[in-house]
């Protein structure tokens, strides 16, 4: 049943002090059975059986569950991931995506093909309150707004005040589950010196959170990021990170005339290493697919607008 009222505006307390240690060790990852790849492979399964078995690999694949504006009720949203997770005994990974001027970096450029996010920092802090109470006091994976602060500097002076007040609010909110595993976003190793972004991360609240994350939806190296991940370490006192490589097993489109080329949907890339807690590197918790395999990047090289499924992309990736 959903409680009502959900989730009053009021201060969160203290974080609890961290330990330290690693938050995923010996987790299980939840697979959705719902995924896009999983309906895709369904659809092919009689025309088209080898296509239908790559897509079905995809799908077998832990993914991370991305929560927005697209959400009309985000409690219910997130209830869903945590309860269908905790009721196969497995941690699912939750991306928060909906604060005000999202992707206000991609903006900046003139080709936002994801911007949105709520209009207000009260609408912010009344839905990232719905969020953790969606999630209970169940056991999950928080990835915090992606591109956020790496791209913070395309906002005005004010905006970027309230972006961090607001970032440090929901991992004081999130923070209240001790079995919330929460990582901020810190962009990708091309994006912002590592000296910059840990000041950004500081000003953000790192200091509360379990570490940060990086590479979400893009195609640098795990090798690159792993290098970019211990510098930020070292300059946080020593935080933890999560790597996305969905998408790195080829690296970089390094064919492209321009940035936007190298982001959006760029030909010849490969899935990266598949989801593990296991990853041999002491600072890095987790290798995670955060963007979905075959989910557009944009209407950008032939497809479909951001987050649509594309079956094509999807098995260009896998073969």
């Amino acid at each position: 049943m959903r409680p009502e009222p959900r989730a009053p505006l009021v201060e969160p307390p203290a974080p609890r002090p961290l330990t330290g240690e690693n938050p995923l060790l010996g987790a299980k990852l939840y697979v959705d059975p719902d995924t896009s790849a999983a309906q895709g492979a369904l659809r092919l399964r009689a025309s088209d059986p080898a296509s239908a078995g790559i897509l079905e690999r995809i799908a077998r694949q832990p993914q991370g569950a991305w929560i927005g504006d697209w959400n009309h009720d985000v409690f219910r949203a997130v209830d869903h991931v945590a309860r269908r997770a905790a009721a196969d005994q497995a941690v699912p990974v939750i991306i928060a995506y909906n604060l005000p001027y999202r992707d206000a970096a991609a903006a900046a450029e003139g080709v936002c093909h994801s911007c949105g996010g709520l209009s207000s920092e009260e609408a912010y802090r009344r839905w990232i309150r719905d969020f953790h109470a969606g999630i209970g006091g169940r056991r999950v994976v928080v990835v915090l707004e992606p591109d956020a602060l790496a791209g913070i500097d395309t906002l005005p002076a004010a905006a970027r005040t309230e972006r961090l007040f607001l970032v440090n609010d929901a991992i004081r909110v999130l923070r209240q589950n001790p079995d919330t595993a929460l990582y901020i976003d810190a962009g990708n190793p091309a994006w912002v010196a590592a000296e910059q972004m840990a000041e950004i991360l500081k000003q953000a609240g790192i200091e509360h959170a379990h570490g940060f994350s990086l590479n979400v939806s893009n195609y640098e190296t795990t090798e690159k990021c792993l290098e970019y991940g211990r510098k930020l370490s070292a300059l946080t006192a020593g935080k933890h990170f999560v790597i996305d490589t969905s998408r790195n097993g080829a690296g970089p489109y390094l064919e492209a005339k321009n940035d936007y080329e190298s982001w959006c949907n760029p030909p010849g890339r490969k899935l990266g290493a598949a989801p593990t807690v296991n990853t041999g590197e002491p600072l890095a918790d987790a290798f995670l697919w955060l963007k979905h395999p075959g989910e557009s990047d944009g209407e950008c090289a032939g497809g479909p607008r951001a987050g649509v499924w594309w079956p094509e992309m999807a098995l260009q990736l896998a073969r």
